[in-house]
């Protein structure tokens, strides 16, 4: 599970490089700061729901798509009230159209990599291959 932690991590940083850096040159700081914040807006609830799932999967593999689907419906509250809060409260972000843009692509993105994460199986380790009991 750390390991498709760490993909998912990787995933929001290769989201931040290759459409926040761009973004920056041609349209300032501000785009930066926008891909960061939505990045980790919407990294830090991914997180958790891999945390959660891989904890309870071990359990009962069989509710794993169950408990994708209702961590994903409470990680989209949580994501858009927060930008949505900060959209409205925060002087830096209040009215500013491109941030919420922002958000929802980090969204999309990261939750596409963490639904392939969780639902794509396991590679079998290279001793199980070799393993002469089948």
């Amino acid at each position: 599970m750390i390991a498709r932690m760490s993909l998912l991590i990787a995933a929001g940083l290769a989201f931040t490089l290759v459409a926040g850096l761009p973004a920056r040159y041609l349209a300032g700081d501000q785009a930066m700061i926008f891909c960061l914040t939505a990045t980790f807006l919407c990294l830090i609830p991914g997180v958790l729901t891999m945390l959660w799932i891989g904890a309870t999967t071990r359990q009962d593999a069989g509710q794993a798509s169950l408990k994708l689907l209702g961590a994903s419906g409470l990680r989209m509250f949580v994501v858009l009230s927060v930008a949505v809060l900060l959209y409205y409260q925060s002087p830096w972000f209040q009215g500013e159209d491109s941030f919420l843009f922002w958000v929802v692509g980090a969204y999309l993105f990261l939750l596409a990599v963490e639904v392939l994460l969780i639902v794509r199986p396991p590679r079998p380790k290279p001793s199980d291959a070799n393993d002469p009991r089948g």
